[in-house]
């Protein structure tokens, strides 16, 4: 696996692909609308993570850095739900996006993803 990331930013579609792997065979995973992330389930380790209407993303809110709920993941099997938990907490990942909770009440809890805007690729101003 590459020691560095490659920052890939394609300005036509907004869309910032960051991959950890190259060459290495994934299975796509969406996270959210936004948020495409490409594991390798055989080794069990992420292989890059595009960002789809980018600019948006990294931009803050007048509430602060904006989150998204991970809806993906209601979709996943367990074994597959898991792999992709565990990858998300890895180190290469959080560097990008980090994972948080929203719970609207004592039964529920959400998934949240924020991008890392100081640790992630920057848009010439």
């Amino acid at each position: 696996m590459a020691n560095t990331p490659i920052y890939k930013y394609d300005e036509t579609s907004d869309t910032l692909t960051i991959t950890f792997a190259p060459g290495m065979m994934a299975t796509g995973i969406e996270l959210t609308d936004h948020i495409l992330l490409r594991i390798n389930k055989t080794e069990q380790c992420v292989v890059g993570i595009s960002f789809f209407d980018y600019s948006i993303l990294a931009q803050p809110t007048e509430f602060g850095i904006r989150s998204l709920p991970i809806t993906g993941l209601d979709m996943l099997n367990d074994p597959t739900r898991q792999l992709v938990l565990t990858i998300l907490h890895s180190e290469q990942v959080q560097r990008v996006l980090t994972l948080s909770a929203y719970v609207p009440n004592a039964t529920q809890t959400i998934p949240i993803a924020t991008l890392q805007t100081s640790g992630a690729f920057q848009l010439a101003a």
